[in-house]
């Protein structure tokens, strides 16, 4: 058996009944459960329909996400976030660099790097020493200031470890952001790349080994062994490219807004929904999720 979800930004509720129940019977679909009234329905089909892309395609113009997926161990015991652009909103290197007078450089890189231009350690590294002799007090201003969390972030983490799930944060950016990040989300555990400072400056160097792509399958691997689960019990976000690695890797990985080249390898895309939509696609109800 397989799940079809239906979900649209909670910001603004406008899923169609009409559009639930004829997707629904031209798929044979089984009856609609209706996770959140106008936000998010689900149905059970046999197997995936011929034209789920092109369905997918056609109901973007209505700002729907679409997802099919098989029904047995949807709802997952594991997850593994990215940071950047994922659960918060914004790339920390591109804002220390906009408040350190470089902005519009390094965000450049960071848009092709993320979008598998550009090698994600190399761009790193050039990044970085654009932000050489800084005062290390930059970082918490720019916590303060500039980060905001991405909506639904809290209910995903609080509902999963409610019912049992582990919640890590895995990042290329750096511990300085992902400590705050995750100890605001509640997050079991982070991991980063470290942002190395002398005298209060920083020194425009990343601290070694740098964090990258194979470093989050790494985590993955690591942190169920350690658990004793198996990668099949995971449901992992991101949007960029050195993501992909465990996005492929994770028993569900999810494409959150995610740059294009990302979201083209990845079954599981959300362009509409919030943070919220990991528990859709698990099947947990908004009635199930923990009040934040």
């Amino acid at each position: 058996m397989f799940t079809v979800t239906l979900l649209c930004d909670p910001a603004g509720p406008s899923l169609d009944a009409a559009l639930v129940e004829a997707l629904r019977n031209a798929w044979g679909g089984g009856d609609a459960v209706w996770l959140s009234p106008d936000e998010a329905a689900e149905f059970s089909v046999q197997k995936v329909p011929a034209n789920r892309w092109e369905v997918w395609a056609d109901i973007q113009r209505l700002s729907v996400d679409l997802i099919v997926q098989p029904t047995e161990g949807r709802r997952k015991k594991m997850l593994l976030a990215d940071m950047d652009s994922t659960m918060i909103r914004q790339e920390c290197i591109d804002e220390l660099a906009d408040m350190a007078g470089v902005g519009a450089y390094v965000k450049d890189i960071t848009a092709r790097a993320m979008n598998g231009e550009l090698d994600f350690e190399a761009a790193l590294r050039e990044r970085v020493a654009l932000l050489k002799d800084q005062p290390e007090e930059i970082i918490a201003q720019v916590l303060k200031e500039r980060i905001t969390f991405m909506p639904g972030g809290k209910a995903l983490v609080s509902t999963m470890k409610a019912h049992g799930g582990h919640a890590a944060l895995v990042s290329g950016g750096f511990t300085a952001f992902t400590q705050a990040v995750a100890a605001h989300l509640g997050f079991h555990e982070n991991r980063a790349n470290t942002l190395l400072a002398e005298r209060g400056r920083l020194t425009g160097q990343v601290g070694m080994p740098i964090l990258g792509k194979q470093a989050k399958v790494d985590a993955l691997s690591e942190i169920t062994s350690r658990l004793g689960l198996t990668e099949a019990d995971v449901i992992a976000v991101g949007d960029g490219a050195n993501d992909l690695g465990m996005l492929k890797r994770a028993g569900t990985g999810v494409a959150l807004h995610a740059k294009p080249v990302v979201a083209a390898e990845c079954d599981v895309r959300i362009n509409f929904g919030d943070l919220t939509a990991l528990l859709y696609i698990q099947g947990y109800a908004k009635a199930d999720f923990v009040a934040v």
